[in-house]
């Protein structure tokens, strides 16, 4: 069963030519009973030979969901009448599942690391500071810092109580 295809039956609903856009436009429902789903692959040739279309990459199919309980899916269709107009207004992702865009390479999160990684170091939350060119190590957190700026400028009391202690001792 995997091997063999199970035919499938393709409809359209609200089909509107757009001449603005240079494309047909329309709602696909297929009924695939006994499969999972249907490619993309697929159906871009099936469409394509029910509505003429001699290049595949004219086609452009998204939006699918299978109904529940499978069978039955919907989708959205374009098909543009020549290729400079597909480039022109189709989005940079749909025209790079078609091939004719190039895709990106890495993830989202890759993509941002590789961008910071130029970035110098924040001076509030990174470990390390520079200073001359030179990354040291950072002591402690910033108040620490800053208590350890302030170790000698700090007075304690008024120096009554030391005072005392030293005119007693020289009393003696």
């Amino acid at each position: 069963m995997a091997g063999e295809k199970l035919p499938v039956q393709i409809r359209t609903r609200k089909f509107i030519r757009n001449a603005l856009l240079a494309r047909r436009q329309f709602v696909v429902d297929i009924i695939h009973p006994g499969r999972a789903n249907v490619s993309k692959t697929e159906l871009q040739e099936k469409i394509g030979q029910l509505f003429k279309v001699s290049e595949s990459n004219l086609i452009y199919l998204f939006g699918f969901r299978t109904v529940f309980g499978g069978g039955r899916s919907t989708g959205f269709a374009l098909i543009y009448d020549n290729l400079e107009s597909a480039k022109k207004f189709e989005p940079k992702h749909r025209l790079a599942r078609n091939g004719l865009e190039k895709k990106r390479e890495g993830s989202r999160k890759q993509i941002k690391e590789k961008k910071n990684r130029g970035k110098p170091p924040s001076r509030n939350c990174h470990p390390f500071t520079i200073q001359n060119g030179l990354e040291k190590k950072r002591e402690g957190s910033r108040k620490q810092i800053k208590e350890k700026k302030n170790r000698g400028k700090k007075v304690w009391g008024v120096g009554r109580r030391i005072a005392r202690h030293k005119a007693k001792k020289n009393a003696d």
